[in-house]
């Protein structure tokens, strides 16, 4: 998918039907995405955007922590700049308000229809451990299952922390394993022991299913909201 630059709104010429269609091009194109189920990377990408005008709008100062993946610092210097020469041409001001406020309007909505799959993802997620769970779960596994699919994916799992505006927050970083027919002899429990077996490198590791009654698609839905869950379940139980 073609995504806007992190200054389209701004960019060349400064026009409110201009930047209405180009806008609803790219809507048009997330919303494509969104009826087939599939939220990831665009539920991101519409979130970044619409962050970027609402800062933008209420006139703060665009710092580096608050775009740190997509904004390099040249890209930031020319946002400040730009809103430096504009604020001094009340006409052309007026025209850029009007083009944010229509475009964070229509954003938003785009956005509660991307949420609301997500949310529903969410709620059907079951997540249990599978034996024993070791004291130390910041890498393990965790089993994909899924009621259309007719194998079991299996992925590694490493969680690390980073801080932000002194908060400390959890990340997930994973890699695809394997896959395991479902059947009475492949239960989680026995592909806990092979993957114990043939991976010695994690000789107790923590493992966990991720069961979800929904047939929508596993790359960019379904493993994306797992993860976040299973980052958040993992969260609780060491609270």
């Amino acid at each position: 998918m073609k995504s806007l630059s992190e200054t389209w709104f701004a960019e060349g010429y400064i026009d409110f039907e201009l930047k209405k269609y180009t806008l609803l091009a790219y809507l048009k194109e997330v919303n494509k995405y969104f009826n087939e189920s599939k939220l990831y990377p665009q539920l991101s990408d519409i979130i970044f955007h619409y962050n970027n005008l609402v800062a933008f709008r209420e006139n703060k100062k665009i710092l580096q922590d608050h775009f740190p993946k997509k904004l390099t610092g040249v890209q930031l210097e020319k946002l400040q700049l730009l809103y430096q020469q504009m604020i001094e041409d009340d006409e052309l001001m007026q025209e850029l308000e009007d083009i944010i406020n229509f475009s964070a309007t229509r954003m938003k909505c785009t956005i509660n229809s991307g949420v609301e799959i997500y949310e529903l993802v969410e709620e059907k997620i079951i997540i249990n451990p599978v034996g024993i769970i070791p004291l130390d779960t910041q890498e393990g596994y965790f089993f994909l299952n899924t009621t259309a699919q007719k194998q079991t994916l299996v992925y590694h799992y490493r969680l690390s922390f980073f801080e932000k505006h002194d908060e400390k927050y959890r990340s997930i970083k994973t890699a695809y394993v394997n896959s395991w027919d479902k059947n009475f002899i492949n239960t989680f429990e026995s592909i806990k022991a092979e993957l114990i077996k043939y991976r010695n490198q994690l000789p107790n590791p923590a493992v966990y299913s991720i069961q979800i009654e929904l047939g929508f698609p596993v790359e960019e839905t379904l493993l994306p909201v797992a993860k976040r869950s299973l980052v958040k379940y993992i969260s609780t139980q060491a609270a």
